[in-house]
């Protein structure tokens, strides 16, 4: 389903909408890989549906994607080769999307300098302490909303970075 909003908007700045991209059907796949990767891995599955989340969500995203854009790097692929039956894929050495930006020559020196100052101002570590106070916030606002409508799920949801879950397994161990 399109969004209205979008929809309306394209009709009246006279831009053809369609699913995808000329001769690229695989388009969709793309997007679902990015709405993992960027947000469902930061907000999960939970539905937000009210201003204060919205809000908070606002938040929250300015600093995921400052912090994906300066802090997070990204193999790129050069091209692939079909040899035998198999893909060969050839990628570029691992970079943030600001590192490639300041190296391509589309931009100019005026942008790279501000680009550069505002990278100089970003603390990582207090983007990542941001994100998570961020997240809480937005959880407690659901949580508040489904109390509101006295709704008790049976299992409690909370949205946790994918490597939360790694980091916090139990260990295995070996039957004694």
């Amino acid at each position: 389903m399109i969004n209205d909003l979008i929809f309306r908007y394209c009709q009246s700045e006279k831009i053809a909408f369609s699913r995808s991209r000329p001769n690229k059907k695989n388009d969709n796949a793309w997007v679902e890989q990015r709405n993992w990767t960027h947000i469902r891995k930061t907000v999960g599955y939970l539905r937000y549906d009210t201003h204060a989340e919205l809000q908070t969500m606002n938040k929250l995203y300015r600093c995921v994607s400052v912090y994906k854009n300066f802090f997070q790097p990204t193999m790129k692929l050069l091209s692939k080769e079909r040899i035998e039956g198999k893909i060969k894929r050839i990628y570029d050495k691992t970079q943030t999307p600001y590192r490639r930006v300041i190296e391509s020559k589309q931009i100019n020196k005026t942008t790279i300098k501000k680009l550069n100052k505002f990278y100089q101002s970003l603390n990582p570590a207090q983007l990542k302490r941001d994100i998570e106070k961020h997240r809480l916030e937005l959880y407690a606002i659901y949580q508040q909303k489904m109390r509101a409508k006295n709704f008790l799920p049976m299992k409690k949801q909370f949205p946790r970075p994918v490597t939360n879950y790694m980091m916090y397994q139990k260990p295995l161990r070996l039957p004694t």
